[in-house]
């Protein structure tokens, strides 16, 4: 117990240092702004899967309204569309909290003797990994989109009418 104080004030001795603590937080500085820039990029994932769910759920009541009318092939395409977006809302949040251990890392390794600088570059990369895949699916999200369902045209005449 004598020994908790005195290494409570060797903590408060390494970390008083304040050109100790700007090092660290210039350091941390890019995976800090690509946090942001993955939270934006959730943003917009998020709007999109929204916008399926609230889709896949206004045509479920019109095919329960309306039994004779089929959207099975908008709905298969809108779920496919959901669960692609739903991984990329995945790996994206596994991005983001992969880069905030990166950055807790970083100030920590700054106040330890054992060196981690390798640790600190596997998840550099493994972020990097998993930003790159969550985008990736993103992408095909918005490709699928674009194409539209197989028979878009005759489902789209069914909601008009």
């Amino acid at each position: 117990m004598v020994h908790a104080p005195q290494a409570a004030l060797d903590i408060i001795e390494m970390t008083s240092s304040t050109p100790g603590v700007m090092q660290m937080l210039q350091f941390s500085l890019a995976p800090a702004f690509l946090l942001v820039g993955i939270g934006s990029i959730m943003n917009v994932m998020m709007s999109r899967l929204t916008w399926v769910a609230n889709r896949i759920e206004r045509l479920e009541l019109q095919a329960e309204e309306k039994p004779q009318n089929s959207y099975e092939d908008e709905l298969a395409w809108l779920a496919r569309r959901r669960a692609i977006a739903q991984r990329a809302v995945m790996f994206s949040t596994a991005a983001a909290g992969l880069i905030s251990v990166l950055i807790a890392a970083l100030f920590i390794s700054a106040y330890i003797s054992l060196k981690i600088g390798t640790v600190i570059a596997v998840l550099w990369v493994a972020t990097m990994a998993l930003l790159i895949t969550g985008l990736s699916l993103f992408f095909r999200e918005t490709a699928i989109a674009a194409k539209g369902p197989a028979s878009r045209g005759s489902t789209s005449r069914k909601l008009e009418g």
